[in-house]
């Protein structure tokens, strides 16, 4: 993937984009220093997709390490040690946030032999699953091999790039699972035709995903905030860089399920406050969550996006993190977003002529 050039600012204006040197008008406290650590490669057992064995020479940008540049093959998320931890919380966190359940489909358990996770990051949604399903094969693919080698018996890891053609023959999953794989799909509409194809008759396939946008119901999220502008900065990003954010604002797995022939498609829908200022108990925890999920790399998070795509400096993104902390830990901004999950079955041969 071709790095694209940085927003101009004009292009900035038309979006709502504030100016980099906006976060610098107000001082704030430091803080305490994270140690990024060492990248740590995991264990692959084949690749799907061939991939080049130079997927091992990870790239460096401002101090942080990334999948190399192959192809259409990338990511804007680190794969270094700071980052796979933030990655563990990541996971606990969506749990929490879809009702501490890996998914939401009606698996039947004597029924799903194979299956597969789009995306799989640190691999942790495949391995918990593996435990749950003892009896079905589990299979975990992405670009970088950042994924641990103890591992249950049934499940292992794939090089794979969910842009290209899947190289699995026609049906062969009871279920594809995929999350959080907003600003990496180049197209949804393909991804959920390649699910449709290799999915078994009757086979369900699941896709979480959040909004960027962080609301408020009393005002609290002010314009000129940190947390307006995170979303304005992620999708003027995603759009720089041809894989959008804006995957629940489009309705893109909803969409995308329908056109590719999927039916019983369900959607469910989560309303999640930032930080730990709700009253109710279960909302709170969810919020204390998704902030702790946020604040363990941060600065990983917006390294890529904000200082190579919109062309933020490091100093520049590094003071707008610490806006960003002082609002997510200020208890009087009531902050919360929206996410949602969808999910559909591939229909049995002949439901296809009765379905509409």
């Amino acid at each position: 993937m071709t790095t694209p050039q940085p927003l101009t600012t004009e292009e900035a204006a038309e979006v709502g984009l504030l100016p980099a040197s906006h976060w610098q008008q107000e001082p704030l406290p430091e803080d305490e220093d994270d140690d990024d650590g060492a990248s740590t490669i995991g264990s692959f057992v084949s690749s799907t997709a061939s991939l080049s064995e130079s997927i091992f020479k990870y790239r460096t940008i401002h101090g942080r390490t990334y999948h190399s540049e192959i192809g259409n093959a990338d990511s804007w998320e680190p794969n270094d040690a700071a980052h796979i931890d933030a990655l563990e919380v990541g996971h606990h966190t969506c749990m929490i946030a879809i009702g501490h359940k890996l998914y939401l489909s009606p698996l039947e358990k004597d029924k799903v032999q194979t299956v597969v996770d789009i995306g799989t990051g640190t691999g942790s949604w495949v391995i918990d699953f593996a435990d749950e399903f003892p009896n079905a094969e589990v299979i975990g693919t992405d670009i970088t091999p950042i994924q641990p080698s103890w591992v249950p018996p049934n499940c292992k890891f794939e090089l794979d790039d969910c842009n290209g053609e899947w190289t699995w023959p026609d049906n062969t999953f009871d279920f594809i699972h995929c999350r959080y794989m907003f600003g990496v799909v180049t197209d949804w509409y393909d991804l959920f035709r390649q699910a449709y194809r290799t999915s078994k008759p009757g086979g369900w396939v699941e896709s979480f995903v959040s909004c960027s946008t962080f609301m408020s119901d009393d005002g609290t999220v002010k314009e000129d905030s940190a947390m307006n502008q995170w979303a304005k900065v992620w999708n003027a990003g995603g759009e720089k860089m041809g894989r959008t954010f804006l995957v629940y604002d489009h309705d893109l797995q909803q969409k995308g399920m329908k056109k590719a022939g999927f039916v019983d498609i369900t959607v469910k829908e989560f309303y999640i406050p930032v930080g730990v200022w709700h009253k109710d108990k279960e909302l709170a925890e969810k919020g204390l969550w998704w902030k702790m999920w946020m604040e363990t790399d941060l600065e990983g998070y917006i390294n890529y996006i904000y200082n190579v795509v919109m062309g933020w400096t490091p100093e520049e993104s590094a003071v707008y993190a610490k806006h960003l902390r002082k609002e997510l830990n200020d208890p009087n901004i009531h902050a919360y977003f929206k996410a949602r999950t969808v999910y559909g079955r591939k229909p049995h041969p002949g439901e296809v002529l009765n379905s509409n």
